[in-house]
């Protein structure tokens, strides 16, 4: 992930046969990647050790990975590192697969109340909020029968993040955010690795809409706010979800 994400903002080769738009936005998920590059890394040995924050966190982390590297494999131009993008998505894949038994086996913390609310009311609206968003372009969009702009500026046929938040992403984002509300296990499970891919889905959306406004495109700051509002509240929201809920006594098996 490190090579490719490095590759893709120093070597011009990697996205020669894109648009400029979406050259911007590829290499704003690249920065995004050497991030959670660190993150990843960081909570794997915390999660080694039988932390189950870190295991939530680790877990997030792989969901943006999974999420980025199935675009970059389905919307990026075939080039050198289409192998490198298929690898880590399945590593990533399977990383997923291979410990999430483990991880849900261990009781799910419980948070304070407000630590709770906060958690769920968060991804209860960014979902709502990009979910309002893609379909205010597509609908109009779907009954005129025209292209959504941010298509033929990207050059796609069809844009895979609107495929995949509003299939999976923003549902997940909601369905969580209620559980979590109504003491469900699985939105405690699942609300800190949801908050850790927003914030870190959050900052790759800031990088690359500050590349694409230093390149002189118009428009970029109101989403540019917004994004960044998103990510302060995703962290505020899981570390205090996480910071309020005891370790639990049974901690997920140790990464092998």
């Amino acid at each position: 992930m490190i090579v490719s994400s490095l590759a893709g903002l120093f070597l011009p080769r990697v996205y020669a046969q894109e648009t400029v738009n979406w050259m911007l936005q590829a290499q704003g998920q690249d920065v995004g990647n050497l991030i959670a590059a660190v993150v990843l890394l960081w909570s794997a040995q915390r999660y080694r050790a039988g932390s189950y924050r870190a295991g939530a966190v680790w877990l997030g982390t792989l969901l943006y990975v999974i999420y980025a590297f199935v675009v970059y494999a389905m919307a990026v131009h075939f080039s050198p590192l289409f192998l490198v993008y298929v690898a880590v998505l399945g590593l990533s894949a399977w990383a997923v697969i291979r410990h999430i038994d483990a991880f849900r086996a261990a009781p799910a913390p419980v948070p304070a109340a407000p630590a709770r609310r906060l958690a769920g009311w968060t991804l209860i609206a960014t979902g709502i909020l990009f979910g309002g968003l893609w379909l205010s372009e597509l609908i109009p969009a779907t009954a005129s029968g025209q292209l959504p702009a941010s298509l033929e500026e990207a050059g796609l046929w069809v844009n895979p993040i609107h495929v995949i938040d509003l299939s999976v992403v923003l549902p997940a984002f909601v369905i969580t955010g209620l559980g979590a509300l109504r003491l469900r296990a699985d939105g405690l499970t699942w609300a800190a690795p949801w908050l850790v891919f927003s914030a870190l889905m959050g900052t790759s959306i800031v990088a690359a809409m500050l590349l694409i406004a230093g390149h002189g495109f118009p428009g970029t700051l109101p989403p540019t706010v917004m994004v960044s509002v998103v990510v302060l509240v995703s962290l505020a929201a899981l570390v205090r979800f996480l910071a309020g809920a005891p370790q639990p006594a049974r901690v997920p098996a140790p990464l092998r």
